[in-house]
């Protein structure tokens, strides 16, 4: 038995005018659940909706005809990754679920991930963390051998891959040493004409004597200059209005209110409040007034001042428009052009430090590579006998699986092997690489052996599996069914099958039917119960009618299922 482990998984699918599904909804179960039903009653569009709801490509042609719009939603289990992966992307999170909303509309789609709209990347990003989804399709995946060092790193676990993590750092730092001594190889005559520039460059900056914020700065006050003469009026105007110099300004206004009150402050104590109130007010416009005064005085300047700030801003645009958008863009260049040209200055002396920085990067390199291919070797080894006694376990007459790894003419960011799938699943015949041998059946088989092996290495929860009973039959489809219930003991897997021995495994069943109401067709989706799910076993057996010796058989064939799990 193997040892079962906590795994967050799919709690319910809603779909809502998709094809010919008007409105339904299922809760899954733990361990194995099982699809079955009439060829055509639209098997495949439920799994499809759970591909559309995690960022699939959208056709309008998808939504219900006579429907406005078509609504996929999937509620996870949330994890840990999610949760982290919701918070950078801003999005908010929930402690024990993940809610995944789509909404295809005639030329747009609306994805939203707990009721925050988000683009189809997120959901596709999402998807990688929550589910693992498997059909034909994905299983001709394997006939790509640029797959097949995946796979084995995939299988190898952490610590490969923290290898491998360190092994591309190095090769980054290689590179990045290489490149710099490519871009500075130059003879003597191109290296001289290079120094002179970048001599040139830093003491034109160095002879501006810049300093930080003088540009802004410089703005500003050519601005208020340059438009100073209305700047004075404004404020002449303002200072007599707010005056005591006129008779109708706000100040000798005020001091007339104030003399007014005050003659009358004997007969009504009252009114007390009323002259404090006032009092202050002319207080507060008399040091107005004295300040639009001083300010009047102290922004007087004459051509000359002008002129100069002119000048000087003209300069530092002429220096923008070579060296940088700002100030500090500028001194940044020339700080980087002073490094240049002691680099240039003692070329030979740099040259032969970076190659002593390259040899040290590819020595790293070639040693973790090295100790990357120790590791992939004896996972292969691993992996090769894992992989045979599960194709063994799926009635191969003879499985021999093998796991060649070659080494690379160099060293890329994964290392410097290649991995290629050899396999022979006859008596007699010699193994030749997986692309060239196996057909669809044997594809799918030798993807669940693959997903049985790597079951504890994957982070998701929940697999779907659409044709995985393609091709086979009697004992080979008693085997299939035996590994999916193997695989259901630590993974939530969603099946669809039109075989009796795989549906018999389920754990729950669900029963999907197309039919005619109201001069339309429609698809309907329901969890069977225990003696629903036998009948339907009996339908897929290929029984005509549901008699005593029938249900025998199906109920059998339903126990030793059970025993086998």
């Amino acid at each position: 038995m193997i040892e079962e482990k906590e795994r967050k998984v799919l709690i319910s699918l809603h779909v809502k005018n998709l094809a010919l599904i008007e409105e339904t909804e299922l809760f899954f179960g733990p361990g194995l659940n099982i699809l079955t039903g009439e060829t055509g009653a639209g098997k495949s569009v439920v799994l499809g909706s759970v591909a559309l709801a995690l960022g699939a490509k959208a056709d309008r042609d998808m939504i219900r005809t006579g429907a406005p719009y078509a609504l996929i939603e999937l509620v996870f289990e949330s994890t840990e990754a999610v949760n982290g992966a919701l918070e950078r992307l801003g999005i908010s999170t929930d402690a024990n679920m993940v809610i995944l909303q789509r909404r295809i509309m005639a030329g747009k789609s609306l994805c939203r991930v707990n009721s925050e709209t988000v683009n189809a990347k997120v959901l596709q990003e999402l998807a990688g963390m929550l589910i693992d989804i498997h059909g034909q399709r994905d299983s001709q995946a394997l006939l790509q051998t640029r797959r097949h060092l995946e796979i084995l790193d995939d299988y190898a676990g952490a610590a490969l891959s923290e290898k491998k993590d360190r092994l591309r750092k190095a090769w980054q730092r290689y590179h990045a040493i290489l490149r710099q001594i490519d871009e500075n190889k130059m003879d003597t005559a191109m290296r001289k004409r290079e120094l002179s520039l970048a001599q040139y460059e830093i003491r034109e900056i160095q002879e501006a004597m810049l300093t930080e914020g003088e540009d802004e700065q410089l703005e500003k006050d050519y601005w208020r200059m340059s438009n100073g003469r209305r700047i004075a009026e404004s404020l002449d105007a303002v200072h007599v209005l707010t005056g005591y110099e006129t008779a109708d300004g706000a100040g000798e206004s005020i001091g007339r209110a104030l003399r007014e009150l005050s003659g009358v402050l004997p007969y009504d104590e009252n009114l007390e409040e009323f002259y404090s109130q006032l009092s202050e007010v002319d207080g507060l416009l008399n040091d107005f007034n004295r300040s639009v005064s001083e300010y009047l005085t102290a922004m007087e300047f004459d051509d000359q001042t002008f002129q100069m700030t002119q000048e000087r801003l003209n300069y530092l645009n002429r220096l923008k428009e070579k060296y940088g958008k700002t100030v500090s863009e500028i001194l940044a260049y020339a700080e980087k052009r002073k490094e240049q040209a002691e680099r240039l200055e003692n070329q030979d002396a740099w040259l032969l430090e970076k190659n002593r920085e390259l040899q040290s990067a590819r020595e790293e390199m070639d040693s973790l590579a090295g100790e990357l291919s120790v590791m992939r070797k004896k996972a292969a080894d691993a992996f090769t006998k894992d992989m045979e006694t599960a194709l063994s376990d799926l009635n191969f007459l003879k499985v021999d699986f093998q796991v060649s790894l070659t080494k690379k003419e160099s060293c890329s960011a994964d290392g410097q092997d290649d991995a290629v799938f050899y396999i022979s699943t006859n008596p007699g015949e010699p193994v030749k690489p997986l692309s060239s041998v196996a057909s669809g059946g044997e594809l799918s088989r030798i993807m669940l052996a693959l997903k049985t092996v790597t079951a504890r290495q994957e982070t998701v929860g929940t697999f779907i599996f659409d044709e995985i009973d393609a091709g086979i039959s009697g004992k080979t489809a008693w085997k299939v069914s035996e590994k999916l219930g193997i695989l259901g003991r630590t993974h939530q897997i969603i099946c669809i099958t039109h075989l009796p021995q795989i549906a018999a495994m389920a754990d729950t069943h669900f029963y999907i039917k197309k039919e005619a109401v109201k001069d339309t067709t429609v698809t309907t989706i329901r969890q069977l119960d225990p003696d629903e799910s036998l009948q339907e076993l009996a339908r897929l057996s290929g029984a005509v009618e549901l008699n005593e010796n029938v249900m025998a058989n199906v109920r059998e064939m339903k126990e030793l299922a059970e025993k086998n799990k």
